[in-house]
């Protein structure tokens, strides 16, 4: 018997979170983010359930030519562009779209052979990631028009700060920069990503660029999924393969960080770090046994993690334990965990089996 760790993806619910995106940006085209295994997805097969986007995004040359090969037509970025002269024949080749953020890039398509590509123009509006600086701006774009570098352009920004709500100022900001360096550029604008999609409509542009939300988790601290009419994409589940009855006073896992203090029955399940669990995950994060809601006990595991079995009837070996899903969503583990659902589902490891559903 294969292990039981198993992550199921649900195509309708990828599909379902496409429609509420169009409910948010109904003006705008949509460039559906695929990056990290389409967040620990699945190339493929999201990209199938979001096969009516009007493009894909992703930082991975080999999973951009995976796509077209595939047959997918539509245009397909590459978010941190090429990164040398020699990939350029490949973009060529396969007709793929680059970001251009720094002038090395620019120096690159000097010198090589290949012909026109369509280009994003990524502007740094004050999350001093990637992009030009403001006032490199006009000399860039005025090169790549004059040496007619580019098929075709479009203007970028990404904001930092959108998911925040108390940073709205700090959106408006980004904005006002990117709108006074592009003022009089006839091009088309990509700005928003899933937290500005929702609650910034201001900055919808011509193109959209949702991540998370797709994958139906939430953008935000203060709002959850469920809240946005998202659906959880992935569900993670195990099984329990051991249980023990505890005295009290006993100790649980690696450093003894959990100590029962009155007798209890724990389980344990086939599932730890090197799954994608988070191994900071704390005691008390919420894990649901037999669709019963219970708790994580002690330290997370390479390969096992422990659950208390206190007071939850008919629980025995091969129970179904769910870690997230959607009946504990994912942004509810990594709350508790003190990190993101962005990290959660992009570290889910190869070893855990995907299984689709339609």
């Amino acid at each position: 018997m294969p292990r039981p760790t198993q992550a199921f993806i649900d195509l309708s619910a990828l599909t379902h979170n496409l429609t509420i995106v169009r409910q948010y940006a109904p003006h705008a085209r949509i460039m559906a983010i695929l990056k990290a295994n389409a967040y620990g997805h699945g190339l493929l097969h999201t990209a199938g359930a979001l096969k009516d986007v009007d493009g894909f995004a992703l930082l991975e040359l080999d999973a951009a030519i995976c796509l077209r090969n595939a047959g997918y037509r539509q245009p397909i970025l590459l978010l941190e562009g090429f990164f040398s002269t020699e990939e350029l024949a490949i973009f060529e080749q396969y007709q793929l779209s680059a970001v251009i953020h720094h002038n090395e890039q620019i120096a690159m398509l000097s010198v090589s052979r290949c012909h026109k590509l369509d280009l994003f123009i990524k502007i740094n509006t004050g999350m001093n990631r990637l992009g030009l600086a403001l006032e490199q701006f006009p000399q860039t774009i005025s090169h790549l028009i004059g040496n007619q570098y580019a098929k075709s352009i479009t203007l970028m920004t990404h904001f930092a700060c959108a998911d925040v709500p108390s940073e709205k100022e700090n959106v408006t900001q980004q904005l006002q920069c990117f709108e006074a360096v592009t003022k009089g550029y006839n091009y088309p604008c990509s700005l928003a990503n899933s937290a500005a999609i929702i609650r910034h409509p201001e900055t919808h542009t011509d193109w959209v660029r949702p991540g998370i939300m797709l994958y139906g988790a939430s953008p935000f601290p203060d709002r959850t999924a469920s809240e946005l009419n998202l659906q959880p994409a992935m569900t993670l589940s195990s099984k329990i393969i051991a249980i023990h009855d505890l005295k009290a006073g006993d100790r649980v896992g690696y450093h003894g960080l959990f100590q029962a203090d009155h007798p209890m029955r724990i389980g344990i399940v086939a599932c730890g770090y090197a799954d994608g669990y988070p191994r900071h995950a704390p005691t008390n994060t919420p894990v649901l046994v037999d669709n019963q809601r219970s708790r994580l006990l002690g330290r997370v595991s390479m390969d096992m993690l422990a659950v208390d079995l206190t007071g939850i009837e008919n629980v025995g070996l091969n129970s179904l334990v769910i870690l997230w899903g959607k009946e504990i969503s994912v942004d509810e583990v990594a709350q508790s965990a003190e990190t993101t659902s962005y990290e959660l589902l992009c570290a889910l490891a190869p070893r855990v089996e995907r299984i689709v559903s339609q």
